[in-house]
């Protein structure tokens, strides 16, 4: 159990897919805009996440590599992720139309994020098994929630902040994701 946790919090904080691995940028950035959307996103990336860390660890293990399919695992991926997301999108629209129209573009973009498709790909690389996947993907999504929130917040004080017209609008929101990626480094210090 202990070795489950760490692998959450290593992934959520110490290799930050974000601010630690830079993937993900786009959603991160542009949807950060707005506290509920992000959370709404990050909600949806826990779930996407997950889940396809899930599937793609028992299709890997009991499909591509028994039959040799390895170099197929990229484009088994895309297509777990991608229905997925779908799912997501048909819940969201009929259950939270609100929250749906708020993610707009973003919420089909985490078919193409490449945080989603990186942790199903370190899980391999990692040769996890599939409780190790899923915690893995868990903990990942908590980080990218963290993340997003965190720059929601930031942003939500920068607009009220008088800010020098030079860097108003993504001079600043890229470098306080900068100043939050070296602040997130410090936890690099943790034993894991």
């Amino acid at each position: 159990m202990n070795s489950l946790i760490l692998i959450i919090v290593s992934c959520a904080l110490i290799n930050n897919v974000v601010l630690n691995q830079f993937l993900g940028i786009c959603s991160f950035v542009g949807v950060s805009q707005q506290m509920k959307a992000s959370a709404s996103l990050g909600g949806a990336v826990i779930f996407v996440l997950t889940i396809a860390s899930a599937v793609a660890s028992l299709l890997y293990d009991f499909v591509l590599k028994p039959f040799g399919l390895d170099y197929m695992k990229t484009i088994v991926f895309i297509l777990v992720i991608a229905a997925l997301v779908q799912i997501v999108e048909m819940f969201l629209k009929k259950t939270s139309p609100g929250i749906y129209k708020a993610l707009g573009i973003y919420l089909p973009l985490i078919t193409t994020n490449c945080a989603v498709l990186g942790v199903a790909l370190t899980n391999v690389k990692d040769e996890y098994n599939f409780i190790e996947s899923v915690f893995a993907g868990f903990g990942t999504a908590v980080g990218y929630t963290i993340a997003i929130v965190l720059l929601a917040g930031i942003r939500a004080r920068i607009n009220e902040s008088d800010i020098p017209k030079p860097f108003r609008g993504a001079p600043v929101v890229l470098l306080s994701a900068a100043l939050m990626s070296i602040a997130f480094m410090g936890f690099g210090g943790l034993s894991v």
